[in-house]
């Protein structure tokens, strides 16, 4: 995809709240309530203007208008939103009682999903106010509520990641040998904009023995001739999120750092070749694992092999042993297998791949042998 993307509509998220109605219907749950942050964006295409203690909460339940809770003075804002021609505002002003106002909206005895960024101090207001309510939160009641993607968001996606692969072929150019990880990292950052990503989330560089921390923050250790490097980067483009890994190494590797890097390329490999539509998300753990543990080295595997990715960079569906949602096609996530040798070095390769009708289909295309800098 080319050039900027055509923006969501009213319809769009009209049937995102719709979506959500009936999914919370469906689990037995009165409603949803959605306080600010990606829920509420992807439902309504409404982001306030900055974290406040004020209440806002967009309700949704089956059979009733989606009505958008907001303070008074950000409901011009809220009016604006692309997906306001689809809901209703109910506004409160300061001096009033927010959740007295929310009350009728609810159900005095029903049981809500309710976003993981809400504030306790407003879920424990509304359950002063109703009593007789509870509350579970949408990762456990709705875990899969952004899960499947239309082809919008794939489009978006797929944006997100070429941008994070032709950030990776840029970095490979930059010295490694004689300069601090942290600026490499700074590199990386600068990259990711360069190749039109709004917002940078993450940029791991681990160097040498840093690499056996899978989430090292980037610092002042000097990578030297002759390190392991991993990099693991990505952010938002359009809204929608990159997340990728390779592992490279400044000068010839030796024959071991050689053979752990064929091993988590031979299980990355494997575990995306076993995406298709029905398996179970342990599955794909499953796959990389037993190719690590069956290489010797399954102790050193200590993450789960895979996230999520959507208009946030860590989401559900997890692929690690337990879940067994099964995969649907539109899904998205990352396949992230590793290998972690304390005080001395770390691989993992990383790509996000989508479930399609018949497999999957990846979303980063970047050689994943280990690439040699200087």
């Amino acid at each position: 995809m080319t050039g900027t993307p055509e923006p969501f509509t009213a319809d769009d998220h009209r049937a995102r709240m719709e979506r959500a109605a009936r999914a919370a219907d469906e689990a037995g749950l009165a409603g949803v309530l959605v306080a600010p942050g990606p829920d509420l964006v992807w439902l309504t295409g409404y982001a306030p203007p900055a974290a406040t203690e004020r209440l806002t909460l967009l309700v949704l339940a089956a059979g009733q208008d989606p009505v958008l809770v907001v303070p008074t003075l950000e409901a011009p804002d809220a009016e604006r939103a692309v997906g306001a021609p689809a809901l209703k505002l109910r506004d409160w002003t300061d001096g009033k009682d927010p959740y007295s106002a929310t009350a009728p909206l609810l159900d005095a005895s029903g049981r809500y999903g309710v976003s993981d960024n809400a504030w306790a101090l407003h879920l424990l207001g509304l359950q002063k106010e109703l009593p007789g309510t509870s509350y579970v939160s949408l990762s456990e009641g709705l875990p899969m509520l952004r899960a499947v993607k239309d082809s919008a968001e794939l489009e978006r996606l797929a944006a997100a990641g070429a941008a994070a692969d032709a950030t990776y072929e840029e970095i490979l150019k930059v010295a490694f040998a004689g300069r601090r990880e942290s600026d490499v990292a700074g590199d990386l950052a600068d990259l990711l904009r360069h190749f039109g990503h709004e917002q940078v989330d993450f940029t791991v560089v681990g160097s040498g023995p840093n690499g056996a921390s899978p989430h090292h923050e980037a610092g002042s250790r000097v990578i030297e001739h002759g390190d392991t490097v991993v990099l693991d980067f990505g952010g938002l483009k359009h809204g929608y999120g990159s997340d990728t890994s390779r592992t490279v190494h400044v000068g010839e590797p030796d024959a071991e750092e050689q053979r752990v890097h064929d091993i988590v390329r031979a299980a990355q490999q494997a575990a995306c070749e076993a995406v298709r539509p029905g398996i179970a998300c342990q599955d794909v753990d499953r796959v990389a694992r037993a190719h690590i543990t069956e290489a010797g080295y399954g102790d050193r595997f200590i993450h789960r092999t895979g996230h999520g990715i959507g208009v946030t960079t860590h989401e559900p569906p997890y692929m690690i042993e337990g879940e067994e949602q099964p995969l649907v096609p539109g899904m998205c996530f990352s396949v992230e297998p590793g290998i972690y040798l304390p005080g001395r070095f770390g691989v993992r390769i990383e790509d996000i791949v989508t479930v399609t009708e018949d497999g999957g289909r990846r979303l980063n295309e970047t050689p994943r042998e280990m690439a040699v800098v200087n």
